[in-house]
């Protein structure tokens, strides 16, 4: 990838009850290549995976990027858009002086969002965008791997 190069990525997360095992995915697309990314964890929410994504793709960029980055998480979309700064400004407090919920991950993703010039983007799920679909199903096998894997040991 060239300096500022345009990235389009579709990130998901996945989460089988609510707190329960979660999986994420992320693809990167740029010049023709396509990049998949995915993970799980055996205890999180279905908002910490979206986040993850989120982060585990802009981090997995080299260098500065144009980045179209689609999600189907409101929160994320809106959390990156709307409400970071003035969490921020309030001392990783909401306007009801509680604390944010998934602050690490939120300056994780502050942080790397930083070097890039990202336009963020929700779309609905599972309303047949390919992309979508695409990543819904890698955070879902994301889960079922690492499920397969612990019943195995």
């Amino acid at each position: 990838m060239n300096a500022m190069d345009e990235v389009e990525i579709y990130t998901d997360g996945a989460c089988r009850g609510n707190p329960g095992p979660g999986g994420w995915a992320a693809v990167l697309r740029c010049n023709g290549h396509a990049r998949i990314l995915q993970g799980a964890e055996t205890q999180t929410t279905n908002n910490r995976m979206e986040l993850t994504a989120a982060v585990r793709a802009l981090e997995a960029l080299k260098q500065p990027c144009r980045v179209v980055l689609y999600t189907d998480s409101e929160y994320v979309q809106r959390g990156i858009s709307e409400w970071l700064a003035t969490w921020k400004l309030r001392g990783w407090k909401t306007a009801n002086k509680k604390a944010v919920k998934n602050q690490d991950l939120w300056q994780q993703l502050d942080t790397v969002t930083v070097r890039h010039r990202v336009d963020w983007r929700w779309v609905r799920g599972h309303a047949g965008n390919a992309g979508n679909e695409q990543v819904d199903r890698l955070a879902n096998a994301a889960i079922d791997k690492m499920l397969e894997a612990g019943t195995q040991e």
